[in-house]
């Protein structure tokens, strides 16, 4: 009789820490650079001065992606550090009273107190502040904070979305510049959500649909506030 095979499982939560990355930095920088073109081509500049807008648009937004998600990533980083290290101390400290608390953990959430007292026993012999972090504080290598991998991914999904939007308004010709832009915009943030919601298991059409609302709205936003501007002017 042959061995059964070993079941394999593929979640998607490992991919949680990258994807949200990417696709924020990938979404901002199709519609911060969409709308910012948008708006100062209703304002009525010129090519020249939408090249200079959008280059400084995506280079600063790619800047500023990557300086923001490392000091917020690495905030988190410092409190699960410093919740680990008073852990740690606790540990050495009270053991007894660490390994009841875990008892009580797997009590509620459904163990018998006999049963929960050996798993308390055993994974505490095993790797006692792994358990801990993991059952009692919610810490584990796949959800931990990494701020270097969401910086870099923020800032070159950032200047990847950025790039789109401005290669449609270099080719695009001047009197359809804002419907060119516009519409390829809202196609490329439809797209992008669609993968991103398909990447992460949920449904492509809501993803696709909800990312493009909003897109739609701030590009709407920005080239009215640009024509009143270029109307005053």
């Amino acid at each position: 009789m042959r061995p059964a095979g070993r079941h394999v499982e593929g979640h998607r939560t490992e991919r949680i820490g990258w994807l949200r990355a990417a696709v924020l930095g990938a979404n901002d920088g199709i519609v911060s650079t969409a709308s910012l073109l948008v708006g100062v081509a209703a304002a009525g500049a010129g090519p020249e001065s939408l090249l200079v807008t959008g280059v400084a648009g995506l280079m600063a937004g790619a800047m500023s992606m990557a300086a923001g998600e490392y000091v917020s990533v690495q905030a988190q980083a410092d409190t699960e550090g410093a919740d680990m290290d008073r852990e740690r101390a606790e540990l050495a400290a009270s053991p007894a009273a660490e390994l009841e608390e875990l008892t009580r953990i797997y009590v509620r959430r459904g163990l018998d107190a006999r049963l929960a007292g050996q798993v308390a026993s055993q994974l505490t012999a095993r790797d006692a502040l792994a358990t801990h972090a993991r059952d009692e504080l919610g810490i584990s290598d796949v959800h931990a904070a990494r701020p270097v991998q969401a910086a870099l991914t923020s800032a070159a999904s950032f200047a990847a979305g950025a790039l789109l939007p401005l290669a449609v308004a270099m080719a695009a010709p001047g009197a359809g510049l804002i419907p060119w832009v516009s519409g390829t915009s809202l196609l490329f943030l439809a797209l992008l959500g669609a993968l991103a919601a398909w990447v992460g298991g949920a449904s492509a059409l809501i993803g696709g649909w909800r990312v493009a609302f909003w897109g739609a709205l701030a590009m709407g936003i920005t080239a009215a506030v640009g024509a009143l501007f270029g109307t005053v002017a």
